[in-house]
């Protein structure tokens, strides 16, 4: 039995199983046979009870920034979702990956931020394969998931804005979310012609609802508060490479070889992008140690 000598190997645990959790995204939906919004609708049913019954004292503050990061983190959900269903999983998980780098693109263009020349040129290998991984899937069946993937990367950057806002409640804004999220895409069940409920659909259903969405979010939560962010990014980047092996074993859904060069650059470049500013700083500290 693993024993956790700290709260920093606690946090590191709580991250690793929450990035797991998370990478079961593509093999459950691949699995259910329900369209996008009915496994949005779902998932956040499952998940305002999860979320509810773990954090029971929270108090919502209904302020402007907290819909809109609601309203951003419900987008990121349900796009994400239509895209692993239209496009192949790896590529959906790749394509919202690059959210880090619009959020740098953001804090560029709106905030002014001076960029490095080092940052620009991992920017410019994070878009690289990013096409790589679009063009792999440029065939009809698969344009429209890629659009999509893109789309909730650049959804999931705007929701990563807003949570970081020190007037945004998280807590609040993340239940909200789920909340919107059922009440939005409920209705549309009725219209589903794919909706049964077998025991091989609610299996499913189940894991998708209580495992890999409201169990990874309630683990996210207690691991963020025990490591620094940076630490954070790097172990869920277990997610995006865990993500295509499930699908893989269980739906026999294979990436295609534009896809996992595409893959490799992507997920290389965004550890980079976390782990460089890091290094830079130790480089800076040391320079100053030895003056």
């Amino acid at each position: 039995m693993l024993r956790i000598k700290s709260d920093k190997n606690y946090g590191r645990v709580m991250m690793i199983a929450t990035a797991l959790l998370w990478g079961l995204a593509g093999v459950c939906v691949k699995s259910i046979p329900w369209n996008s919004i009915s496994i949005m609708a779902a998932r956040c049913f499952i998940g305002i009870i999860m979320l509810g019954l773990y954090n029971r004292s929270f108090s919502l503050k209904f302020n402007k920034k907290t819909f809109i990061g609601a309203a951003f983190m419900s987008l990121t959900g349900l796009l994400y979702m239509m895209s692993i269903k239209m496009t192949t999983a790896a590529t959906a998980i790749v394509l919202q990956y690059v959210a880090p780098i619009f959020v740098f693109l953001y804090s560029v263009v709106f905030q002014k931020l001076k960029p490095k020349i080092s940052q620009i040129i991992i920017v410019l290998v994070v878009f690289g394969g990013c096409f790589l991984s679009f063009a792999d899937q440029l065939d009809v069946t698969h344009i429209a998931g890629n659009i999509l993937g893109v789309a909730s990367g650049i959804s999931f950057a705007a929701q990563i804005i807003m949570f970081n806002d020190k007037e945004m409640d998280s807590s609040g804004g993340m239940y909200l979310s789920n909340v919107l999220s059922f009440v939005v895409c409920f209705p549309f069940m009725f219209f589903d012609k794919g909706m049964d409920f077998s025991a091989k659909t609610i299996f499913w259903v189940l894991i998708l609802g209580v495992f890999q969405y409201g169990l990874a979010n309630i683990f996210y939560a207690k691991g963020c508060q025990k490591i620094d962010k940076i630490e954070s990014s790097l172990l869920l980047t277990i997610e995006p490479i865990f993500n295509p092996i499930p699908v893989a074993i269980v739906c026999g859904e294979m990436p295609g070889k534009l896809a996992i060069v595409g893959f490799v650059v992507v997920i290389s470049g965004v550890t980079a992008y976390g782990v460089l500013p890091v290094l830079e700083e130790k480089i800076k500290n040391r320079k100053i140690n030895n003056t």
